[in-house]
């Protein structure tokens, strides 16, 4: 399938996508160990998940935009290094303020890494074989995504909490060590110097004003007054970052590339089918364990059936992505997705957990059959000194959607358990499982509209292409 000389190059970007993907979720399950061993309440160790997801968002235009610059290949190195000693710091216990410092440096290495991996696989592989290499890359960006409470609590079972990060520091090494080997030579078209840091520093302040508009409504609801200033603060600071974009003579972000229609609606495509995947890491993990009694790791194991279908699909949907159209591809994977959403709205109290592991199993194969030709789709709209920033784009998308989605996710649970039950719900109800049950295919129905609408722009793609072709 690859030859022997890129196989190497290809499992180092893949490693490193897969660490700094399931560092965004791993730490949930180990949240409560951490609180009772750092003496800190939930809501403070908690800040070690959103600082994370913000930093990462807020800088991978930047780094994207960097990459293109001087290297692609340079910016990933210097990222995974810095990814794997901020791995190092976070294990070790010394208090609040240190993780945190700890999980910024992570961050950025993480940034650095996810916003030209996408990049280094255009140039690594040739048209014809990069549907296939960008189905491994999807692979481990969804499994990263998806298997972290899993493999945490896994780790949580056998060792303390530290061994969450400092896994990561001799897989970082051997993937550095490869990597340095292996990855292409880039020079880049230009320098640090042409960099838009006006527009990076409005870019990083719009995430940071989106964060906290979301955190505050998941707290304070979504009507409230601080709410809204921020949301109108984000809004007003992208417009000031379109309007930068658009006046300076080296923008961050070249608004361009999405006058390409295929770029556009495959970017936005991608993040809708991220925002809606995100419910089910929310929603399944309370009906395993609180509404079907189950024990972590059990639900664990059962949760892993998704990853499984998408480890096994995401291959044959590049090799067939390679061979035929990418677009319908895309179209008839997204149809799975649709289906397999009427099948969450049948789970209930009987529903025999073989039933459960097999409508995730559809879903994540689904998924995997969705991601890599999509990714080929978004990476071959654009000039090859543009990979970069357009990497960054699709991997920004795909942070959003996870963020979009885990917000929607349980604020649809709980206004709708609040609305069934006659008062405000914030967490499972022992008393009244039919309550949860009821939130939870309320959920799902929202998670079904996200796919409709993917699957119409999907549609919308493909109709309009063989118009005018």
């Amino acid at each position: 399938m690859f030859s022997k000389e890129k196989f190497p190059g290809l499992l180092a970007l893949g490693i490193f996508t897969f660490m700094s993907t399931l560092d965004g979720s791993i730490v949930n399950i180990a949240l409560p160990s951490m609180a009772r061993e750092m003496h800190l309440e939930m809501g403070q160790v908690t800040w070690s998940v959103t600082i994370y997801l913000v930093v990462i968002s807020g800088l991978i235009l930047l780094f994207g935009r960097l990459g293109d610059l001087i290297g692609k290949t340079k910016i990933f190195n210097y990222g995974s290094l810095l990814f794997t000693f901020g791995s190092l710091l976070a294990g070790i216990n010394l208090g609040l303020h240190f993780l945190l410092f700890a999980r910024i440096i992570q961050a950025i290495g993480a940034s650095m890494t996810m916003s030209n991996s996408f990049g280094i696989t255009s140039q690594l592989f040739e048209p014809a074989l990069r549907a296939r290499a960008m189905s491994i890359m999807s692979m481990f960006v969804s499994l990263g995504s998806i298997a972290g409470p899993a493999i945490g609590g896994f780790i949580l079972q056998i060792a303390s909490w530290s061994y969450i990060f400092w896994i990561n520091v001799p897989l970082g090494i051997i993937a550095y060590l490869v990597g340095r080997k292996a990855l292409p030579k880039d020079e880049g078209s230009g320098s640090v110097k042409d960099a838009d840091l006006l527009g990076a520093t409005q870019m990083f302040l719009t995430i940071v004003a989106f964060f906290i508009a979301v955190s505050l409504g998941q707290a304070q609801g979504f009507m409230t007054v601080p709410v809204m200033l921020s949301f109108l603060t984000m809004v007003a600071l992208f417009v000031w970052f379109i309007h930068t974009e658009k006046t300076v003579e080296k923008p961050l972000l070249n608004l361009n590339i999405f006058s390409s229609k295929l770029f556009s609606m495959s970017v936005l495509t991608s993040m809708t089918m991220f925002t809606a995947g995100s419910f089910v890491n929310i929603l399944m993990p309370f009906y395993l364990q609180d509404y079907r009694g189950a024990a972590a790791g059990f639900a664990g194991m059962v949760m892993m059936a998704y990853p499984v279908g998408m480890f096994i699909f995401s291959p044959i949907a590049g090799v067939l992505s390679d061979k035929f159209d990418k677009e319908v591809i895309t179209f008839f994977a997204i149809s799975g997705v649709l289906i397999v959403q009427l099948g969450y709205l049948m789970i209930g109290q009987v529903t025999i957990l073989p039933v459960v592991m097999l409508i995730l199993f559809i879903h994540g194969g689904s998924v995997g059959f969705f991601q890599s030709p999509n990714n080929a789709l978004v990476m071959s709209t654009v000039e090859t000194k543009y990979l970069g920033i357009a990497g960054s784009v699709n991997a920004l998308g795909r942070n959003l959607g996870f963020v979009l989605g885990t917000t929607l996710a349980t604020t649809v649970l709980f206004v709708a358990m609040s609305g069934q039950i006659g008062h405000r719900v914030s967490g499972y109800v022992k008393s009244q499982p039919e309550v949860f049950l009821h939130g939870m295919h309320v959920a799902f129905y929202v998670a079904l509209a996200l796919v409709i609408f993917a699957w119409g722009l999907s549609s919308y793609r493909l109709l309009t292409r063989r118009k005018t072709a």
